[in-house]
Formats: structure tokens, sequence, C-alpha cells
């Protein structure tokens, strides 16, 4: 059942320098922990694992095992370019407490299937840990089509997918596409926070959350609401998200996050460069949808 549920994706405070803050993050996670968030989501996108170094996504990881000692589990991003890179984080998670992996197919020169597929089995093969594929077109620009995702299914430590959502009007006839491409059992989850709500009511397993990194116990409403098909109740919530789901698409989610957590004095921190914060003139938006999320 590990990769199911809600799985909240904290940022990953640093300086400037690229070195965590493992005091603010454990304060992020304890958060999570008391929310009721069914696992933590460390080093994803959110969690800015392409711009830190091994040692520093180690410690953080370490950081969040000593804080959550086993009662939550820690799902670790292991993305890199190079396959005996991400080898050695698969590793390093694993050594450092992590109870599962994500795995993205990073690259700067574009891939073909079969070099996805050979990097996923020797990721796989690295630790008995599992994995997750993480189905990321937006950032990655490599697309785990249906053949792939069914070639990648069978590898034996490989136990779910993390898509990205999909409008609720294509929604239902894509998860059972995707269900019909892998074996009973496999864990379809989703992404894309203003959109997720749709697909755990169509049915998917798992909410991989941005929001729910920062703000876990509106995310965690919202979520109960759609795995009881609550249709009401999600439509209510995700209508005072609505001003919060505006600032990520316009803004990016990254952004947006680091911003709340610099709001709530959870965080210090601006993302690393080259990405820029948000403006001054922004930041007012994010405590007017703050202050809308109070109603949930």
């Amino acid at each position: 059942m590990l990769f199911h549920g809600l799985s909240a994706f904290p940022i990953t405070p640093c300086d400037a320098a690229g070195r965590v803050d493992t005091g603010a993050l454990s304060g992020l996670i304890k958060r999570l922990d008391a929310a009721g968030a069914d696992s933590i989501g460390l080093l994803g996108s959110t969690g800015s694992y392409m711009y830190l170094s091994r040692a520093e996504k180690r410690r953080a990881i370490e950081a969040a095992s000593v804080c959550l000692g086993g009662r939550t589990p820690v799902i670790v991003g292991v993305g890199a370019l190079r396959t005996d890179e991400a080898v050695a984080l698969a590793r390093d998670a694993q050594d450092a407490g992590a109870q599962g992996l994500l795995l993205a197919p990073v690259s700067y020169t574009p891939l073909g299937d079969d070099e996805v597929f050979e990097h996923f089995s020797a990721v796989a093969a690295a630790t008995p840990l599992p994995l997750c594929i993480y189905n990321n077109p937006g950032t990655t620009h490599f697309t785990i089509g249906q053949s792939l995702l069914s070639r990648l299914s069978v590898i034996p430590t490989v136990a779910a997918v993390k898509n990205p959502a999909l409008p609720a009007a294509d929604i239902v006839a894509a998860h059972q596409a995707t269900l019909s491409a892998v074996p009973a059992g496999f864990a379809v989850g989703y992404s894309g926070d203003w959109l997720v709500a749709d697909a755990i009511l169509a049915g998917g397993a798992t909410w991989y959350s941005v929001v729910a990194g920062i703000l876990p116990e509106p995310s965690v409403k919202l979520l109960r609401a759609a795995q009881a098909g609550n249709r009401a109740e999600v439509a209510r919530i995700n209508a005072l998200f609505e001003p919060l789901w505006t600032l990520f698409r316009e803004l990016s989610s990254y952004r947006a996050v680091h911003a709340i957590a610099n709001v709530l004095e959870l965080s210090p921190y601006d993302p690393p460069l080259p990405m820029r914060p948000l403006s001054q003139a922004d930041r007012p938006r994010v405590k007017e949808a703050l202050e809308v999320l109070t109603a949930v």
C-alpha cells in the first residue's frame, strides 16, 4: 500500500549554496506527518532534486528518516542524467532510510523507449525498494506511453506509476486504458494538483501532491472526500483551492509553494538560481489564496 493515498511533496529548504537546512525540512515534514499524509515524497520536482548534490540529497533523506521514525513512509526521487548516478542515488536512499523510490527518465539528449527501459531496469535492480515510474513529460520532455509502461510494469520491483492528471472529460477513459496496460494491483496515481480530484474519483490510487507538501490539512480533506466518492464535498473544497490553482497554473507551483513557505515562516529561502522567486507584486495573491483556504 506504499503508493496509495496522499503522497505529500515538500520543498527542500536550502541556502544559495545548495546546502539543505535540515531543521526547516524537519519542520515541514512534521506538519505532513501530523496531518495524516500517507507518504512523504522527498526530493521530487518540488523538492529541487535536480538542483542538489548527492551529499545534500542524502542529508535530506537522513533528516526525514530521523524526523519520522518510521511512522510515515518516505518515497525518494532518484532521477539523474546518468544511469550509474541514478543507481548510486537509489542505494543512498535505501541506506538513509527510504521505503520507496521515484524515478523520472531525466535526459539532455532525447531518449528512446529501449534506453528508458534499460535505465529503469538498472535502477530497479540496484535495491529491493519498490519503485514508482515518474511520467513527467512537461519537465523531462519524454512521455512514457502505454507500450513502454507495460514493459516497465513487469520489472519485479516496479510497483506504480505517477501520471499527469487529465481534465475530467478525459480522465476516466485514460485511467481505464492505463489499468489495462499494467498487472492487477499495480498502483496508478496522478499529479497535477488542480486536476487530481477527478482522477481520484475516476479510480486513481494516489495523489502525488505539491500543495500537500506545504498545506497538508486542506489537502488531506480534499483527498479523503475524493476517496469517499463525495463529489459535492470535492467540488466545495476544490472551489476554495481555486485561487491557489490559478497561481500554480500562472506562476508555477514550484515558485508558489516556496512563496507560501516564506509567508507562513516555514522557510526563509527562495528557489535556487536561475529560478526567480515570486515578485513582491504577486505575494499578496498568495496571502489572499491562503485566507480563502481557511474555510476548508
